[in-house]
């Protein structure tokens, strides 16, 4: 919801948040570091019967303390955790893993990590050898991000898809961008774009019949619509984007919310 034009345009939180209930979407994801700005949105939210992902970005395992604290103030669906560190090897990880999951589990906070560049699941190697270690860690995938960083041939290999459907198959939650080998965050609707739009949705096909397979019958499944400013998006000689990012999330939410409708039908 950020613009970062070069005319320094920017919607107030207000309008930020009438927006998104506008539009139709059931909720968003909210920044949890900030206190009151954490109970500005969720007060909104709660009133307008919507609901919300707790954001957070730790980068010790005490960090993460005062965002369970406000999580148990003010609701949230669970926790997105961006692990703001760079281990060397998978070992140094152990412990920040360890020490997030028990102060989530002794609250009874569900928590997801994210598979994000520049945070500790920047690779996707590295990642799955964090899956040898914690077969059931509860991942939010953003996608995109290793297609960037492995820069996948196009079309993918049965080994890169492999790959890929291993770190699905661990995801329970999912961040809605679609990426191309050297670009992050592509347009939807430009032509040039459909083939890595088909493999995005259907990586997040696989994605929702394989929570739907072992999801409890009453779980929620969220997928954040999340197409960043620039330099997330493209744009032009005179800074500006190159397309409507704000309708494009709608249109992906319409694109994705038909998947979903798909792939319970077929249940």
């Amino acid at each position: 919801m950020e613009q970062r034009r070069p005319d320094g345009l920017e919607w107030s939180l207000d309008e930020k948040l009438s927006m998104i209930r506008d539009a139709g979407f059931d909720g968003a994801g909210v920044r949890f570091a900030d206190k009151a700005y954490a109970k500005t949105c969720t007060d909104f939210l709660s009133a307008h019967g919507m609901t919300w992902q707790a954001q957070a970005y730790p980068q010790t395992v005490d960090d993460l303390k005062p965002i369970i604290e406000h999580v148990q103030e003010f609701g949230a669906d669970h926790i997105n955790l961006q692990p703001d560190v760079r281990p060397y090897t998978v070992e140094e990880c152990f412990p920040l893993i360890d020490g997030w999951l028990q102060l989530a589990a002794d609250a009874d906070i569900k928590l997801q990590i994210e598979t994000h560049r520049n945070r500790m699941t920047t690779d996707l190697l590295f990642t799955l050898q964090l899956l040898d270690h914690y077969p059931d860690l509860r991942l939010t995938g953003d996608l995109s991000h290793y297609v960037v960083g492995r820069e996948f041939w196009y079309p993918l290999s049965d080994t890169d898809q492999a790959l890929m459907h291993r770190i699905i198959d661990n995801c329970w939650g999912f961040h809605g961008r679609v990426a191309s080998r050297e670009q992050i965050q592509l347009q939807m609707n430009f032509p040039q774009h459909q083939h890595w739009v088909e493999l995005f949705m259907a990586w997040w096909e696989h994605g929702f019949r394989q929570w739907r397979a072992k999801a409890a019958s009453d779980a929620t499944l969220t997928f954040l619509c999340e197409l960043g400013p620039p330099e997330y998006a493209m744009t032009g000689a005179d800074g500006y984007e190159l397309s409507d990012r704000w309708l494009e999330a709608q249109q992906m939410k319409d694109r994705v919310r038909a998947l979903w409708v798909r792939v319970n039908s077929d249940k």
